[in-house]
């Protein structure tokens, strides 16, 4: 071993989410780890991405003893808003299915996550892009980091290093198969400096496009806008997006939205994306690595916590027990709720979205579906259900 080797039991790539809890939850039963990411700490602290957590990820994150300050200024949300043909209609989720949800930002997650793992005293590196991945019988992760190429010896490798990240990448195409829908529109966000016209989400669906009325704190509001996935952003003044939300977001008895200073805006391109299986050999998969959902249903941050409930759970058995079953069935088992979580995102995005090849029949089939589904408890179960999150497996 040389002086830039560096052993340990679980190596991990990506300090997003996924990484971080599987540390951490992982350091609670007594297992080691190490964890390298590409970004820079203050890069992956201030990444405006998902907000909202499902009622399963809210008890995940105080079971790792980092729910606090979630708890302490997370907003409690206990319905959702449908807004179609100029009305509202509240989905009660509470009430339909005892569960919540609350929103607390991605990024605040990360910041806690990192200070949970900075006070453990074991290795977080920034800045340490992973190089070349060993799925080994004794793998290896080389990486970089301070101009020094170093080495991590490790039983397994967690790889939650996102969608472009390496991990997936070092599987042979030959032992993965591949499941994608790119959807013919983007989302168009904005954080802006004003207070929510809404205590909870709304969700509108409107002849020019889908629109969505989220938040982060009583203060600050995340609004987004269906658009073209190419749209040229320079043609979106604060002006034009503050009036085509007030147009989208309207109801018979809404007012105009409050302006305010826009701090961010950005396109995101939709797309659903599996690929299985999410194990090969001694690297698993996790998050944004082996799955994207569309935004639609709220699923991303919460997938990537059901992937680390079930890999954490096999490797506390192998650990503690000697037991490999956990292991040997993770794919199986953590690609039956992506799936359930696929199907939910995608049929929210194709209930709720404009598609240019749309016929006025289809057009009216989408109203007649939101007209039901807001209409019967039956209905409005299935999307609170879902949408609170169905229980951890």
């Amino acid at each position: 071993m040389t002086d830039s080797a560096l052993r340990t039991q679980v190596g991990i790539i990506g300090a997003g989410p996924a990484g971080l809890l599987l540390a951490q939850i992982l350091h609670l039963h007594g297992i080691d780890s190490i964890i390298i990411e590409a970004q820079s700490r203050p890069h992956i602290e201030s990444r405006v991405r998902a907000g909202l957590m499902e009622h399963d990820s809210c008890q995940q994150m105080r079971d790792a003893g980092i729910g606090a300050r979630m708890d302490r200024e997370g907003l409690v949300h206990e319905g959702i808003i449908l807004r179609f043909a100029g009305h509202s209609h509240r989905i009660p989720l509470t009430e339909l299915t005892g569960r919540r949800v609350t929103v607390y930002g991605q990024q605040e997650v990360v910041k806690d996550l990192i200070a949970a793992r900075l006070a453990t005293g074991r290795p977080l590196f920034f800045e340490a892009p992973a190089i070349a991945i060993e799925n080994t019988d004794t793998p290896k992760i080389h990486f970089r980091h301070n101009g020094t190429e170093k080495t991590i010896l490790c039983d397994f490798i967690a790889g939650c290093d996102g969608f472009h990240g390496p991990s997936r990448a070092s599987i042979p195409a030959h032992r993965m198969k591949i499941f994608e829908r790119v959807y013919p529109f983007g989302w168009l966000g904005i954080l802006a400096e004003s207070p929510p016209a809404s205590h909870e989400l709304v969700y509108a669906s409107h002849p020019g496009g889908f629109a969505l009325l989220s938040m982060r704190s009583p203060r600050i509001s995340r609004l987004y806008l269906q658009c073209a996935p190419d749209e040229n952003l320079a043609d979106w003044s604060d002006a034009r997006i503050w009036d085509e939300l007030d147009t989208r977001l309207a109801d018979r008895e809404s007012t105009p939205l409050p302006r305010g200073p826009i701090l961010q805006k950005g396109i995101t391109p939709l797309r659903s994306f599996v690929a299985e299986p999410m194990r090969h050999h001694r690297l698993f998969l996790l998050g944004d690595a082996a799955h994207i959902v569309p935004p639609t249903g709220a699923k991303g941050l919460n997938l990537a916590f059901a992937d680390v409930h079930v890999l954490a759970r096999a490797f506390t058995a192998w650990y503690q027990d000697n037991e490999a079953d956990g292991l040997e069935t993770y794919s199986a088992t953590a690609l039956r709720r992506v799936w359930q979580a696929e199907r939910f995102a995608w049929w929210m995005t194709t209930l709720m979205h404009r598609f240019d090849n749309h016929s006025p029949f289809e057009a009216r089939m989408q109203e007649a579906e939101l007209d039901y589904l807001t209409s019967s408890k039956a209905g409005m179960t299935t999307i609170a259900e879902n949408y609170v999150g169905l229980r951890l497996l």
